[in-house]
């Protein structure tokens, strides 16, 4: 029905054959359910109506996954306020595209020695080099997410901001930097980009969150928890299974398991004692829930390390220089508390000047194909001595120790869809793990046993030990004799006077590894990104490199084009 026969409620004609009575109840009639129709249209129409949308390209750099969560997101609120986001994968955004954006975000991680993410390198490389164009016609922001224990906190996102600006673009809203707790300054930097773009946000509609997350964890059920290193090894490597019952807590091979570290009590009890506090007194403790500070230092309060921004507060309340950074690498709060101390007349006071603990991540160790209603960790337990102190691994400690009755772990999944087996059941597979870096590659052989996959499979593992230190031993022999696990190279780096590694095990493969990739197949490196990341890199480089008589340039070409395929894969920390 046209809009223009809707200007007025329809009357009966005068001459109708009703009377006085029954026209008053027609007419009332039809107004009524003119009125209902009408308001039916106009919502019909608002709702086919054109909407006004802004175009705004959303890149993301991400090594773990944390990054391309925040991407979706943004977009989906970007959606209701009028943006028009076109998510785009930095690995596989063309580089000459950028010249023509008008509006664009990027959210980047930085990993390592402040280094970009693997997608985000080659991007990265190309901003900031003389092939980057002038972007005068650009409005930009950036989310940038780190963890600030590291001295290089936030580095790629702060380059790509700087560089961006030095290009000539503009800035929608001022860069973010977000610590390991990001919930709030992303939404904080959402807002920012949707209000300076001139759009309103719509009315947060999302429930309370119920399902299973690093704001909601689950209470898990400690049910294994067995050395895998044998008498006289210098390491303590742990299999820690944990049970969620028929609690939906869903993950996939490749998936890590946030968990939430309870703090050791004999440290909380010499905290409490050396500041002279009560532990059972109640304060506000940083989720804003009343608990007694013993509590609070259990599981609420980052004890167990030292950052730059509570040693720069607590040295302000305590009115002395500042120590330099050097100061912070090896200690802890108790060497603050000793070095530094201040007197608390109350016990809010200390609370407030308190970080957040944070969840630590482990490659998770298992295929829920496996193990279902189980999820398994590779658990290097971390104790050390400094400064004439013994120290504990915060989260490592407390799994290997405690992890039971009144501390069981509260634990939540980050899907990291970067680091999954292929999706082709016959594609092969080249797998690099040293010491616990083979979590994850337990959980690939034991997905593709259940999904039956045909691809070939082989695996590369390091230590120290062959006698002490061959993780998993049994099984993955066992792996082997099915036939599941069809190449199988070790690196035990001390069984002989020259030490061998992972990376010398590649190059020694080169041939064999070169024909594999040229077959399709997938290569996975987890473990250490200071030293074995970067050495297997080059051990890649270089058997690519000899074995496909390539220039230095080609075999780059060579490993960027896996990088851009996602064939090769790293989940380096």
């Amino acid at each position: 029905m046209p809009e223009s026969t809707l200007l007025e409620a329809p009357i009966l004609p005068k001459d109708a054959p009703f009377s006085s009575e029954q026209r008053e109840w027609l007419d009332g009639f039809l107004a009524s359910v003119f009125a209902q129709f009408s308001e039916i249209l106009k919502a019909q129409q608002e709702a086919n109506a054109p909407v006004s949308t802004t175009p705004i390209t959303v890149l993301w750099g991400s090594q773990t996954g944390t990054a391309e969560t925040l991407a979706a997101k943004f977009s989906k609120k970007g959606k209701k306020s009028g943006l028009a986001p076109k998510i785009i994968d930095l690995a596989e955004y063309p580089h000459e595209q950028l010249s023509e954006e008008t509006h664009l975000v990027i959210l980047t991680s930085t990993y390592g020695d402040g280094e970009p993410p693997d997608n985000a390198a080659a991007f990265h490389q190309f901003l900031l080099s003389d092939k980057a164009p002038k972007l005068e016609n650009l409005t930009y922001s950036v989310l940038s997410i780190g963890d600030s224990s590291y001295p290089d906190f936030c580095k790629c996102g702060i380059e790509f901001d700087e560089r961006l600006q030095q290009l000539g673009a503009k800035k929608i809203f001022n860069r973010i930097d977000c610590d390991v707790d990001f919930e709030e300054p992303f939404a904080t930097w959402t807002q920012g980009v949707i209000d300076a773009m001139g759009l309103v946000s719509p009315a947060d509609d999302e429930k309370e969150e119920s399902s299973i997350s690093r704001k909601n964890p689950l209470i898990v059920e400690l049910i294994e928890n067995i050395k895998l290193n044998k008498e006289g090894s210098v390491k303590e490597t742990r299999h820690v299974a944990l049970s969620f019952g028929n609690a939906p807590l869903e993950y996939e091979a490749g998936d890590a398991l946030g968990v939430y570290p309870v703090n050791c009590p004999d440290l909380v009890d010499e905290i409490l004692k050396k500041l002279a506090l009560d532990g059972d007194k109640s304060i506000t403790s940083c989720d804003g829930l009343s608990k007694t500070l013993r509590q609070a230092l259990l599981t609420d309060f980052d004890i167990g390390g030292l950052n730059k921004k509570v040693v720069e507060a607590w040295t302000k309340v305590s009115k002395r220089t500042p120590p330099t950074d050097d100061y912070l690498e090896g200690r802890e709060l108790i060497d603050l508390i000793k070095d530094y101390p201040i007197h608390f007349s109350e016990e809010q006071p200390f609370a407030a000047l308190m970080k957040k603990i944070n969840p630590r991540l482990y490659s998770i160790s298992s295929s829920p194909k496996a193990h279902p209603g189980e999820v398994h960790l590779t658990v290097g337990a971390v104790r050390y001595e400094t400064f004439g102190r013994q120290r504990k691994g915060v989260c490592s400690t407390y799994l290997a120790d405690r992890a039971e009755g009144e501390f069981s772990p509260r634990v939540f999944v980050h899907k990291n869809k970067a680091f999954r087996p292929p999706t082709n059941p016959s594609a092969p597979m080249i797998m690099v793990g040293p010491g616990t870096g083979i979590a994850p590659f337990i959980s690939f052989l034991q997905e593709r046993k259940a999904t039956e996959a045909t691809g070939k499979n082989w695996l590369f593992f390091g230590n120290p030990h062959s006698s002490t230190d061959f993780l998993y031993q049994d099984q993955l022999e066992s792996f082997q004799k099915e036939g599941l696990l069809n190449q199988f190279s070790t690196a035990f780096s001390r069984d002989q006077e020259e030490k061998v590694y992972v990376q010398d095990r590649l190059i020694e493969e080169a041939p064999e590894i070169f024909k594999w990739l040229e077959e399709g197949a997938y290569f996975y490196v987890c473990g250490d990104a200071s030293r074995m990341a970067k050495d297997v890199d080059y051990a890649l480089y270089l058997a690519i490199q000899t074995q496909g008589s390539m220039s230095g340039d080609e075999a780059s070409a060579y490993v960027n084009r896996l990088k851009k395929e996602k064939r090769y894969c790293r989940d380096v920390y």
